[in-house]
């Protein structure tokens, strides 16, 4: 059993744990980033202009532009939505993860493989992580400051931070799959998102392409529901039962922030821990991304000052960027996702210019879009009309 001190430990290595570890490393902290070998989790890859921007992704890691959505409802009525002057970016999680971590090894994180286990305390009070790696030796390092990345079923969340146990998730479920060639049904530039109950009670089916692979998955918070068993019936109703598959993967996915995302002492969370997915649609990795950099600028001032006050600036600063963007979101999956005669009439809607434009809009560019308050009044109506039955489906 070894035992190490750093200034912060960063237990999670996806997206918002390597974002978080890179930029405290850069701030000249002491980090270790420990992550678990495994699959990455079930993911569409989707990641707005905004995000490729604002964290400077290369182009090789970019492995299709989508140029567009189809939007499909259950009685089988396609809505196309193009995104005019613009993509968005696709990305395979195993490759783009990997390379977050390793750029925050080059700011100076060290990594590290092994099985979280649980925090203790010293005799002084100093947190003290417990790891486990794969040959079963057991690790202790101290840190003054743990950033828990660790997932939607973030053991840290559970047993550190007040609420950490009461995350409401939908699980997921994909298959990547070998890219069709020659299939004219097969659009390589287009996501295709699934409205039908038969696939998916509460949520969605999906169709991402990925350059030479893609994903096919869905997801539901009923349980019970068999998500394998959708994405198999999808996959022969779609003629794409006899592509090759790659891997299966499947995880949960939280639907709404934390109340709480620190412990008042020593302790943050970050991306999916925190609860940061877009509800509705599931995004999460510029979410998350954006969590692990707030977690580190929090946690530099943490650290900085001892004043563990600072920590709540993390859910501070993103409820204030992005809460009105999750509460309309949650909205819509409320209301529209209940059954399939209100997707019927979801999917209706997105014919709407008006819709489109904003959607893509503030999806592109990570806000509400206010410079077309007109346009806004028009979709609360129609909106409305769909929502009781007034306009035809």
């Amino acid at each position: 059993m070894s035992t190490n001190e750093y200034d912060v430990v960063v237990v999670g290595g996806g997206p918002s744990g390597a974002t978080a570890a890179e930029h405290l490393a850069r701030q000249g902290r002491s980090v270790l980033l420990l992550d678990r070998a495994g699959r990455p989790k079930p993911c569409g890859g989707a990641i707005p202009p905004r995000l490729i921007r604002d964290y400077a992704i290369p182009d090789h890691l970019i492995c299709a532009r989508i140029q567009g959505a189809r939007i499909v409802s259950p009685k089988d009525r396609s809505v196309d939505m193009p995104i005019d002057g613009g993509y968005v970016g696709m990305v395979d999680r195993d490759v783009f993860d990997e390379w977050l971590r390793e750029r925050a090894a080059d700011a100076g994180a060290e990594r590290a493989t092994g099985h979280y286990e649980s925090i203790e305390r010293d005799a002084d009070g100093c947190a003290v992580v417990v790891y486990r790696t794969k040959d079963e030796v057991a690790h202790r390092v101290r840190a003054r400051l743990v950033v828990g990345a660790d997932g939607a079923r973030s053991a840290i969340a559970k047993h550190h931070v007040k609420g950490g146990d009461k995350m409401p998730c939908v699980f997921a479920y994909h298959e990547i799959i070998r890219t069709p060639v020659g299939d004219a049904r097969y659009d390589g530039t287009r996501c295709d998102v699934i409205y039908n109950g038969r696939l998916s009670p509460d949520f969605y089916t999906w169709v991402f392409p990925h350059g030479h692979q893609t994903s096919i998955g869905t997801g539901s918070a009923r349980k019970g529901f068999s998500l394998r068993g959708a994405v198999t019936n999808f996959r022969r109703e779609a003629g794409l039962d006899t592509a090759e598959t790659i891997r299966r993967e499947g995880a949960p996915i939280p639907l709404k922030p934390l109340k709480r995302w620190d412990n008042g002492r020593d302790v943050l969370l970050a991306g999916d821990a925190a609860g940061v997915v877009a509800p509705a649609s599931g995004e999460g990795i510029y979410y998350a991304m954006l969590g692990g950099e707030l977690a580190a600028k929090a946690g530099e001032a943490f650290l900085a000052s001892g004043d563990a006050k600072a920590l709540g600036l993390a859910r501070k600063h993103f409820m204030k960027a992005h809460g009105k963007v999750f509460w309309v979101l949650g909205m819509m999956q409320y209301f529209w996702y209940k059954n399939d005669w209100t997707r019927e009439r979801f999917v209706k809607m997105c014919r709407d210019p008006d819709v489109q434009k904003l959607t893509w809009e503030a999806y592109m560019n990570k806000q509400l879009v206010r410079a077309k308050p007109v346009a806004h009044v028009k979709i609360f109506f129609k909106d409305l009309a769909h929502l009781l039955g007034l306009a035809r489906a």
